[in-house]
């Protein structure tokens, strides 16, 4: 009888998921008898607790958790701690260590592009890490972000930077299924066939912030191969 491993992703309306999907078709593909990966969809951060911890080896954490899971863990890694959002969370002797997997997802789907500027769209945990990862390439990066807060741009001061941006990240929910006809609150007549507009959103394929951005000229990518890059780091994770 193989022992079973057992995985999971902790998030809030979660079927519409890529992870459980991707490491199941992995796990059948790798030939992993007694391998699981479970949605663990949870309405409060604080129902954590209630999960049988024991009976999981790690965890994947999605939107809107990957700031607020930090304060059940027992440790984070140093750039995890830099980050200040966790996606990945390996359980070792009992203890949950926090990683982000994100930043390297994000950098991996961008090899090969030479980006002079950027500007990212949202602040919250998937923010962090694509500025973690501009910042390692010294790419420079403006956020732009609804909450007040010195830190981040407004959105009335787009047509400053929008347009000096060659890459244009939208790290925000808006435009996932099922609320498809949603959009980041940016101004399109900022857009050009000199922007390069990445959308860290995969369901659906084209959001409607890539799709108007295709027909302004720009050039598009979707979060799927980013998606894909973090997976197989979080399994290096798991298995290390």
């Amino acid at each position: 009888m193989p022992k079973i491993k057992r995985f999971g992703l902790i998030g809030r309306d979660i079927e519409y998921s890529f992870s459980k999907q991707y490491f199941s078709i992995k796990f059948k593909k790798e030939n992993l008898d007694g391998y699981q990966y479970i949605n663990c969809d949870i309405k409060k951060v604080e129902d954590f607790k209630k999960i049988k911890l024991k009976e999981f080896d790690g965890f994947n954490v999605t939107i809107p958790y990957k700031e607020k899971i930090i304060n059940f863990l027992d440790s984070l890694d140093e750039n995890a701690k830099k980050i200040g959002a966790v996606n990945t969370i390996k359980i070792k002797d009992g203890r949950l260590v926090g990683y982000n997997t994100d930043y390297i997802g994000f950098l991996t789907s961008i090899d090969g592009f030479d980006f002079k500027r950027a500007a990212i769209l949202g602040s919250g945990g998937a923010s962090k890490a694509v500025a973690f990862a501009l910042k390692s390439r010294k790419i420079p990066y403006v956020i732009f972000s609804r909450k007040s807060d010195p830190k981040f741009l407004n959105y009335s001061d787009q047509e400053n930077y929008i347009p000096n941006s060659d890459l244009i990240i939208n790290t925000t929910p808006l435009g996932t299924f099922p609320n498809t006809n949603d959009l980041p609150p940016i101004n399109f007549e900022l857009i050009s066939n000199k922007s390069f507009c990445y959308d860290l959103i995969y369901n659906p394929i084209k959001t409607k912030f890539l799709m108007r951005s295709e027909e302004l000229g720009a050039t598009i990518k979707n979060g799927l191969n980013m998606l894909e890059n973090q997976a197989e780091e979080s399994w290096k994770l798991w298995n290390s």
